[in-house]
């Protein structure tokens, strides 16, 4: 991925958005869940927005170093860099399919609205299906950490080697010069903390995004919530208008046996009585 890489307008910008919305605010329904679950994406697209920024100033660091450019430090960071920009990648990808679930839901929302009205409102959740999309968001985040984790430790790792290679060395030479050795090799070096950079970008970004990812399976969790009591509250008010038609049918049924035995003469009556 690099500096242009393209992606769709906020989703507060969409016509179908702002419809559902206006739908929502002349109903005097609650739009607080739903909005923040736009916001909760929002930020995570800003997210990324930083983290390709400060990318871009790593490639100009680069660009800068003075090292030649087969250079492995050069050659670590390009590999890093770019693994870094894969990863914004395909967040962004997800990120936009979420959001094409959320647009997509609007229209279903208006058009169930047009439909039938604001009860069709209550069950808004259902309209949308981002749940499994917020989840790989917020599993890839995990992954990312993890791997970033991982990456440091190993240069930390090599550069403590490094410098106590370079301790030994110098103890060497101390020796010959009958002077005290160094028992403390130096901290981890500035090639080895630039060689970080981008993984301690990545972590911090992944640790974000994943923070907002699971704020809004949060918010979006609420909305399912409202639609299952919706259903509920339907099928109890289904089966409270049921049980009284039963009883008025029954009723119906004894009060026509009841006219039919009064229209019936009295000697068929009686012969039906003997017959029985």
């Amino acid at each position: 991925m690099n500096d242009t890489t393209t992606q769709s307008a906020p989703l507060l910008e969409n016509e179908h958005v702002k419809e559902l919305l206006a739908i929502l605010k002349e109903n005097s329904v609650s739009a607080k869940d739903f909005l923040d679950v736009i916001g909760y994406v929002g930020a995570m697209e800003r997210q990324l927005d930083a983290a390709v920024g400060e990318l871009s100033a790593m490639r100009r660091e680069l660009a800068d170093m003075r090292e030649e450019k087969n250079h492995p430090v050069r050659t670590s960071l390009q590999k890093a860099i770019q693994a870094l920009e894969n990863k914004i990648t395909e967040t962004r990808e997800r990120l936009e399919a979420v959001k094409a679930g959320i647009i997509e839901g609007c229209k279903n929302a208006v058009a169930a609205f047009k439909e039938k009205g604001i009860a069709a409102l209550d069950g808004l959740a259902s309209l949308f299906h981002i749940r499994q999309g917020l989840e790989k968001v917020q599993e890839s985040m995990d992954r990312n950490i993890r791997y970033d984790e991982q990456s440091m430790k190993k240069i930390a790792a090599v550069s403590a080697e490094y410098h106590e290679i370079g301790r030994h060395v110098k103890n060497m030479g101390r020796a010959v010069q009958g002077k005290e050795a160094i028992q403390e090799a130096k901290p981890m070096g500035k090639l080895a903390k630039l060689i970080q950079a981008p993984y301690r970008l990545d972590q911090a970004c992944s640790t974000a995004i994943k923070r907002q990812a699971a704020s809004a399976l949060d918010s979006l969790g609420k909305l399912e919530q409202r639609s299952v009591m919706h259903r509920e509250n339907q099928k109890e008010t289904g089966k409270n208008e049921k049980k009284p038609s039963i009883l008025k049918n029954l009723q119906a049924l004894k009060e026509q046996a009841a006219q039919t035995a009064q229209n019936t003469p009295a000697p068929q009556r009686k012969k039906a009585e003997v017959s029985l």
